[in-house]
């Protein structure tokens, strides 16, 4: 798996796809739309060691080995809107080097999509959880 094809290439055509929505409910449905975008953790990977703790929902993040030690992974969800943060956090993070995803801004982008205003406490403190889970790899 690793890099997934359909997302944009970079954090700022992120930012730019979000703000060609004008209201919630239209950024809401791309949100989906980009977790739709990701390839399904097969069950024999659906396994406690990968489950993401802190989240409502059932969330996965495997991490695939790399010879230049930058992050390669994949995530999944039981949750539509999940998958789609999976997808948001795939755009930031994938291919980083584990002190550049550290270093990331990851509450400034948030900001800067809109999601921090539209997401429910639990969703969010899900999301850092997530982040969270990114950052600890090396």
């Amino acid at each position: 798996m690793g890099e997934v094809s359909g997302l944009p290439g970079s954090v700022d055509e992120l930012v730019d796809d979000f703000e060609l929505f004008d209201d919630w409910e239209d950024r809401y449905g791309y949100l989906v739309d980009l977790g739709k975008r990701l390839p399904a953790l097969p069950e024999s990977e659906r396994t406690d060691v990968a489950k993401v703790q802190g989240c409502t929902s059932q969330v996965w993040f495997v991490q695939r080995p790399t010879d230049d030690g930058r992050l390669r992974w994949d995530g999944d969800s039981d949750a539509a809107i999940v998958r789609g943060l999976i997808a948001v956090l795939h755009v930031l993070f994938d291919g980083l080097t584990p002190d550049e995803a550290r270093a990331l801004d990851v509450d400034g982008i948030f900001q800067r999509i809109g999601l921090e205003r539209h997401l429910s406490v639990n969703r969010r403190n899900g999301f850092y959880a997530m982040v969270g889970r990114l950052r600890s790899w090396r």
